[in-house]
């Protein structure tokens, strides 16, 4: 045999001596888990003061906007007056390529949970123990699964309450469908769903100058990685996209010559280079489409993870193997210009125009009452405000 052939033979050995102790040694660790991944988005809606904070309001809505089978804290009407400087809405979980069934718990800092599916096992505080504030000494909410099966080849047998609704665009993934079994039967869908109120401050401020430029603060610890002002009137609609935002920003009004479609296209990149799929980033646009762009001027801005970890703390076991978790904060901004549409409306009993505000028409009412020195406007604000609270207290004692 030559040299060469002595050679070759000895490297051949060497590795397969490597290729055994590296076999021996992974052998004697704990295994990891098999490829357990978790994508999650959600929302944080909030609206700003007059300095630009967020402030407490009541959304003058109850939970309208869900399919039937969705659960409740006490009812649908629950929500309705109740205050807060947070509306979490509908966070969604998907899990991915795994045979596992997984435990999960969300906490919810100075917060309730209010919605959810499929059913939890546990939801604290409970009904009983709830004191109807958020400003009481309750401990954090929170939401739990025991046992989750994520189950590849599931057939998707999905319930629906044949009729439209945004909840069911989330569904429209390539995640791994799950099945929970409840008190009422099995339960399955695409991800877990919940949401809720909450009363703490958000990590950014947004207020006008006087030349009506849009001032941006972050007042957390970590950078805020994208903010979007938009704007519609009407049919017409403008954004400006800003970049990170480290302490202060500072953007122009947006001019009203874009389309909701290139916004679409817009926070569809953002939301996958943040770390979630393309088909995940969609859903969550067409998920909120309509609220995002509906009348009126806000602030999209990208959440910091630490901020979310912060606020709602996510346990899953067995521990996935990646988990990204990405959120859209919206801070609605009261400005001249919905100021003078609210006005206008009010003057001419235009209910279709004021219902575009919808659910932030009475913290929009509450600044303009701030400002008026007019009795006569004063009192005319504060009878539209009372009799749009009654007008939704009726709807909702009604249909619960």
């Amino acid at each position: 045999m030559n040299m060469n052939s002595l050679r070759a033979m000895s490297c051949a050995l060497l590795a397969c001596s490597l290729a055994i102790s590296v076999g021996l040694m992974g052998s004697e660790k704990t295994p990891v888990f098999s490829g357990l991944t978790a994508h999650e988005w959600g929302t944080f809606t909030s609206i700003a003061g007059d300095k630009g904070q967020a402030v407490e309001w009541s959304p003058l809505k109850g939970s309208t906007d869900l399919p039937t089978f969705v659960e409740h804290f006490r009812n649908a009407g629950f929500k309705l007056g109740l205050r807060g400087t947070v509306r979490m809405e509908t966070p969604v979980v998907y899990f991915y390529d795994s045979r596992e069934t997984v435990s999960v718990n969300v906490r919810f800092a100075r917060g309730v949970i209010t919605e959810w599916y499929p059913q939890a096992s546990r939801v604290d505080p409970t009904t009983a123990l709830y004191d109807a504030s958020l400003n009481g000494k309750q401990p954090d909410g929170s939401i739990s699964w025991d046992a989750v099966a994520v189950t590849p080849g599931l057939r998707e047998d999905f319930p629906a309450d044949n009729r439209a609704n945004h909840y069911y665009a989330a569904r429209q993934t390539a995640s791994t469908p799950i099945l929970v079994k409840t008190p009422r039967g099995e339960q399955r869908e695409k991800f877990l769903f919940y949401r809720g109120v909450a009363n703490f401050a958000v990590p950014i401020m947004a207020r006008l100058t006087n030349d009506g430029q849009v001032q941006i603060e972050n007042r957390g610890e970590e950078v805020v990685p994208g903010v979007i002002l938009f704007e519609r009137r009407g049919e017409k609609v403008g954004f400006r996209v800003g970049g990170a935002v480290k302490a202060r920003a500072l953007l122009d009004p947006p001019e009203l010559k874009q389309t909701a479609d290139s916004l679409s296209r817009e926070l569809e990149g953002l939301l996958v280079s943040r770390g979630l799929y393309q088909d995940e980033a969609h859903a969550m646009v067409e998920t909120w489409r309509n609220s995002w762009f509906e009348e009126g001027s806000r602030l999209l801005y990208l959440v910091p993870d630490g901020f979310v970890n912060a606020v709602l703390p996510l346990s899953i076991r067995p521990v996935p193997v990646q988990t990204v978790r990405v959120f859209v904060g919206r801070l609605e901004l009261v400005t001249p210009a919905t100021e003078k549409a609210v006005e206008r409306a009010l003057a001419t009993h235009d209910g279709a125009a004021l219902s575009k505000y919808g659910r932030f028409l009475e913290p929009i009412l509450q600044v303009m009452m701030k400002k008026e020195s007019n009795p006569e406007r004063l009192r005319r604000l504060q009878e539209t405000l009372s009799s749009y609270w009654s007008a939704e207290v009726a709807k909702n004692l009604g249909g619960y």
